[in-house]
């Protein structure tokens, strides 16, 4: 059975053009840049991110690992 196409428009309104997804995305740019500046990841390296608690406001260390884009993708609930 083939899927229907994605409306890419309501997404996008309905998560990142809010008030929450902006102060979500802007967490997770922190903790990028935070693990940057330590050294933990470099750009084009294929790592990201994960926040293990899926919280990203919390960019607590204890919350917070580095993994390859494969890893963090296969965590992500999926989507129906």
């Amino acid at each position: 059975m083939a899927r229907a196409p994605r409306n890419y428009q309501i997404e996008y309104a309905a998560t990142q053009g809010t008030a929450k997804g902006k102060l979500d995305r802007a967490a997770r740019n922190r903790a990028r840049a935070k693990a940057m500046k330590a050294g933990k990841v470099h750009k084009g390296d294929g790592k990201e991110v994960d926040h293990i608690n899926y919280n990203p406001r919390d960019n607590s260390p204890s919350n917070v690992r580095i993994v390859s884009r494969k890893t963090n993708r296969e965590k992500q609930p999926k989507r129906s």
